[in-house]
């Protein structure tokens, strides 16, 4: 009879154990295919008489008084859109517009004010990874509104991804020249992404092209910024994604050495595609590299199948097109042409 009871009170417990250890890993693994699976929250787009409040989260912005009231202006003329400046958009503390406490209460400012309905990036530069984690998303959340930058702003961009909702990546203030015309393809859709307009590219031909097509959510940004988030949890998830690079200024070995990075954390693992805007004022080195930019992300990928598009019309250049970050688009690959349709 006790080796009955044991033996009945053994399997009990074994069976208990199974179900509590498999039970939790399969509710993991469902909460975990929902979140990837989840469509990302889409701030209102603009109306006439909307507010937008300009911030600087980064780099100090230099003589950009001009660039700024430009700024304004513009958005005055979209419908009179009015403006609320950050309070230390014009400060300066060593390399930054401010100290990380006066540039984070900007930022958490126009986050936390419901009637801001987008909040648009002053400059990049360096900085913004310095206050990401003194921000607080609470408020942001019931009143979710349009982020714009690039550049250094990609680590926001990641964060607000991570966070469930959809930004745009394009020009910022100190942006804009003189003369408009002169950006009149980036002024045009960054006015279509805030206000709900089609968003649509044809890509120019590229020979270093992979042909394919693919529907998914775009995500990425500065390459930099990109692999400075990874291992962190501002770190963006690729898994079933297309990924956007861009990047300004660096040697093409450490380009090289940022993809190889990236690849060995599995960044690209399960990517569902990559495309490459701008890869600008490549540095020179004493040591040619040997091959062209493109071959170079050719060769960093080619352990995976996805398709890959250059020329995208967007980074450190003036011709710098709105994306729509965490936006579901159609892409499509050839070497003649690609397209992109944000859904």
């Amino acid at each position: 009879m006790y080796i009955y009871i044991m033996t009945r009170i053994t399997f009990i417990t074994i069976l208990f154990c199974s179900f509590f250890f498999f039970g939790k890993t399969t509710l993991l693994a469902q909460e975990t295919t929902l979140k990837n699976s989840t469509k990302l929250i889409q701030p209102p787009y603009l109306k006439a008489g909307d507010t937008v409040a300009i911030v600087a989260p980064s780099g100090v912005i230099k003589n950009g008084f001009k660039e700024i009231e430009a700024a304004k202006v513009l958005l005055k003329s979209w419908g009179g859109l009015h403006t609320i400046v950050g309070e230390h958009v014009f400060s300066q503390a060593d390399h930054f517009a401010g100290t990380d406490d006066e540039r984070c209460a900007d930022f958490q400012s126009a986050l936390d004010n419901p009637t801001v309905s987008a909040i648009w990036c002053a400059r990049g530069g360096y900085g913004t990874v310095r206050i990401l984690d003194k921000l607080d998303y609470t408020k942001f959340k019931q009143h979710p509104k349009w982020l714009i930058g690039y550049s250094d702003i990609t680590a926001l961009h990641n964060q607000f991804n991570n966070e469930g909702i959809e930004s745009i990546h394009g020009i910022m203030c100190v942006s804009l020249p003189n003369d408009l015309s002169t950006i009149e393809k980036p002024i045009a859709t960054f006015k279509a992404a805030i206000f709900g307009k089609p968003l649509s590219y044809t890509l120019e031909s590229s020979a270093y092209n992979r042909a394919g097509s693919v529907s998914a959510p775009l995500v990425g940004g500065n390459l930099t910024l990109l692999h400075t988030m990874l291992g962190s949890k501002t770190s963006i998830d690729t898994n079933g994604k297309i990924l956007f690079i861009e990047e300004v200024g660096e040697y093409k070995y450490h380009i090289d050495r940022m993809l190889q990075s990236l690849k060995r954390a599995g960044y690209f693992d399960n990517c569902k595609g990559v495309i490459i805007g701008g890869i600008s004022r490549v540095r020179k080195n004493t040591t040619p590299w040997g091959t062209s930019i493109e071959q170079l992300f050719i060769d960093a990928l080619s352990d995976y199948n996805f398709p890959i598009a250059f020329n995208v019309p967007a980074g450190h250049e003036k011709d710098n097109r709105a994306l729509i970050l965490g936006r579901t688009i159609d892409l499509n690959v050839s070497k003649e042409k690609s397209t992109i349709v944000f859904k």
